[in-house]
């Protein structure tokens, strides 16, 4: 509907100052409303009173404008104000008086310094990770639905991306792994050394050192490892891919990034963590064992005939029965993480980082249930 732009303006009457609107006012006129209505907030006295009757159309853009003006007026009487008013008019002012009456209050948050303030934040963070782990969740449900399906449909499955990643989770990480496992083994040793001397029973040092690496350090660390490694580089890629909407591109073409990205690097991760894990057992022991030769004289054939005395097989399927489940945490949490990434290079480095930290958080927990469980159930 066209004619004369909504207007505001001041008509002496009497004493009282009166607030006089006219004209159309609908969406149309939008942008040179608002600016009339900003200049008639200004302070204008406070027995101002407001007349509509000039007013030839009216939407809700302009019901909000006005219902803006009427708030900022001193005893507005609103049954004249829509007595005034032609009847296809008051629906629309009535609606937008009622909005503003609903509108929700502002929240404030206690000061920061506070105990109050401290408790404040410690529970919307709490609540946070709650939703976190609601929708990771979800997120593991839809990669299960995903991966039944592509089992259903083996070709759907994609072995160049999955032999891609395993090169990059796996035979990438090796020398990593081995070197930090190696140093981990030495480091052990020489501080179980160092207690046992004092009561002569160095040679325990060997039992300790292969219990620790078989069922908690060698998987332990190397998850640690790969959380830092594989998780971040998981969420990088894939939050690089949305940032250059490659991610719209595939769905667009109909494809589903859940099996066309998350697959490949889970079943990746699920495959190397535990062989990894088995290399990081031998690192690890190989350290001890040059450690024990130098530190406590103890020859390769003592350190092997304690060690076999000492660890059995269970002890190490212990550490290796932890590997799949460390390994779908990280791939888990590095994709989901990856994929709420917005269109900027300031989230993709945000959610990185937090990435590599839910994923160690995470990787420990499961360390954690995974020690109570074994307790419980007498298999240590």
């Amino acid at each position: 509907m066209t004619g004369e732009c909504g207007w505001l303006r001041l008509e002496g009457e009497g004493a009282q100052t009166v607030l006089v609107a006219g004209g159309v006012w609908t969406v149309r006129y939008g942008a040179a409303l608002e600016k009339a209505v900003e200049s008639a907030l200004r302070p204008e006295g406070d027995t101002c009173r407001l007349d509509l009757t000039g007013i030839s159309s009216m939407d809700t853009t302009g019901a909000m404008l006005l219902q803006r003006v009427a708030s900022t007026l001193r005893d507005v009487d609103w049954d004249g104000l829509l007595g005034d008013l032609p009847e296809r008019f008051r629906p629309l002012l009535v609606l937008a008086r009622r909005a503003a009456e609903d509108a929700p209050a502002e929240i404030t948050y206690p000061p920061r310094g506070s105990w109050i303030g401290l408790v404040e934040r410690l529970g919307r963070a709490t609540v946070e990770a709650a939703k976190e782990g609601r929708d990771l969740l979800n997120f593991l449900g839809m990669v299960t639905v995903t991966f039944g399906q592509a089992l259903l449909h083996p070709k759907r499955l994609r072995p160049k991306a999955l032999i891609t990643q395993i090169e990059q989770t796996g035979l990438n990480a090796m020398l990593i792994v081995g070197l930090l496992q190696f140093l981990i083994g030495v480091v052990l040793t020489y501080l179980m050394a160092d207690q046992f001397k004092k009561f002569g029973a160095e040679v325990l040092t060997v039992n300790l050192i292969g219990l620790t690496v078989l069922q908690e350090a060698g998987v332990l660390i190397t998850a640690i490892l790969l959380a830092g490694r594989s998780g971040s580089a998981f969420t990088a890629q894939i939050g690089t891919m949305k940032v250059n909407e490659e991610v719209d591109a595939m769905l667009t073409l109909g494809l589903d990034p859940v099996e066309v990205l998350v697959l490949p690097r889970i079943l990746a991760l699920l495959i190397t963590l535990p062989l990894l894990t088995f290399f990081a057992d031998i690192c690890g022991i190989l350290g001890g064992a040059v450690s024990a030769m130098l530190a406590l004289d103890i020859s390769v054939s003592q350190f092997l005939r304690q060690l076999h005395d000492a660890v059995t097989v269970k002890d190490f399927l212990i550490g290796m029965v932890k590997a799949p489940v460390h390994a779908v945490i990280i791939a888990l949490v590095g994709c989901y993480e990856g994929l709420k990434v917005q269109r900027s290079a300031e989230s993709v480095g945000k959610l990185t980082t937090k990435s590599v930290v839910e994923s160690i958080v995470l990787v420990i927990v499961a360390t954690a249930v995974f020690s109570v469980l074994f307790s419980i159930l007498g298999i240590r």
